[in-house]
């Protein structure tokens, strides 16, 4: 069968704690769908060979290998000049790892990398809330805070393929500032990452003996759902939480315009699930912060796209280009 016959390809969505792949149609439909552990894997090789087996049946679903162009991957610092990770904070693979070429001796198929966040721009850009978009900045809050920076209708990759890795811009220069999981202190993603908010909950439960229903739960195990359902039931503390990310949040989205003047900001990962408790406070924080000129230009919006859509569908894009 000639290549451009093929009428499938495969998203994987590489996050720090789970793995999901997609089988994908030329209208971004997602046929099948599976996940693995990505912090099951010590070694890279066990993950790759673990994925292909999860995917073996997804494939056979859609009639076998044969059927599939190519392969698209949005992992964490993901380079997609040279189909690489590079020395991920979030995932317990160092260095180099040459990643597109594993799966694709594995598959049997082409395999392209991108940046985890570029990829759910893509997959925004394409399938989402920012269809139609030439400027715009996606924001995922996950086990990291990962951004896509879209201008002029391209994605911007940089001389290295590194650009825009705004969960790393420095929000805190005190002494006392977070310890970051790339070796800096004080990153936006130390606060703002849905870990960062369970921490930022340890430490007022630690620092204060404010009531909140977080206590009843082991301080070590609270994640940002619990912090979620507990401003939900209205908890003043867990509230006053989501209001310090989303101010933190807004106060760097504002410094990020002055960049690429974005049409804007799309927020996609776990966290925008709390919804006004968090886009509320990112909103007003923006509007404070933002320079004059650029005052009730950008939108700042969640995206149209669920789960992990966005980064599968924005992943499997690539396949389409092999």
């Amino acid at each position: 069968m000639d290549n451009i016959e093929k009428p499938y390809v495969i998203g994987l969505d590489l996050g720090g704690t789970n793995s999901v792949f997609g089988i994908v149609d030329a209208r971004g439909e997602i046929k099948a769908s599976t996940a693995i552990k990505t912090q099951a894997y010590a070694d890279v090789n066990d993950y790759v060979q673990a994925g292909v087996e999860a995917l073996q049946p997804i494939i056979d679903v859609v009639g076998g290998i044969s059927q599939i162009k190519g392969m698209g991957i949005g992992a964490p610092n993901g380079n997609y000049y040279t189909g690489t990770i590079e020395n991920a904070a979030n995932l317990l693979w160092k260095g180099s790892v040459p990643l597109a070429r594993l799966f694709s001796e594995k598959l049997g198929v082409p395999v392209a990398l991108t940046n985890d966040a570029n990829a759910a721009a893509i997959g925004e850009m394409t399938y989402g809330v920012a269809r139609g978009m030439k400027n715009f900045i996606m924001i995922t809050l996950g086990t990291g805070v990962g951004s896509g920076v879209v201008c002029n209708g391209q994605l911007v990759y940089g001389s290295d393929g590194f650009a825009g890795e705004l969960g790393h811009v420095t929000m805190d220069r005190t002494p006392e500032a977070r310890q970051c999981g790339c070796g800096k202190k004080g990153c936006l993603e130390a606060y703002c990452s849905a870990t960062g908010v369970a921490r930022t909950a340890r430490e007022i439960l630690e620092k204060t003996d404010r009531p909140s229903l977080l206590r009843e739960i082991n301080p070590k195990d609270i994640t940002s759902l619990d912090v979620a359902i507990a401003a939900g039931k209205g908890d003043e503390v867990a509230k006053e939480i989501f209001e310090f990310t989303g101010r933190l949040l807004g106060e760097a989205c504002a410094d990020f315009t002055l960049f690429s003047s974005p049409e804007a900001y799309v927020f996609f990962g776990g966290l925008t699930k709390a919804g006004d408790l968090i886009m509320k406070p990112i909103q007003e924080s923006y509007d404070d912060h933002v320079l004059p000129m650029y005052k009730g230009k950008a939108k700042i919006l969640v995206s149209g796209l669920s789960g992990s859509e966005a980064a599968v569908l924005g992943a499997s894009a690539l396949g389409w280009e092999l």
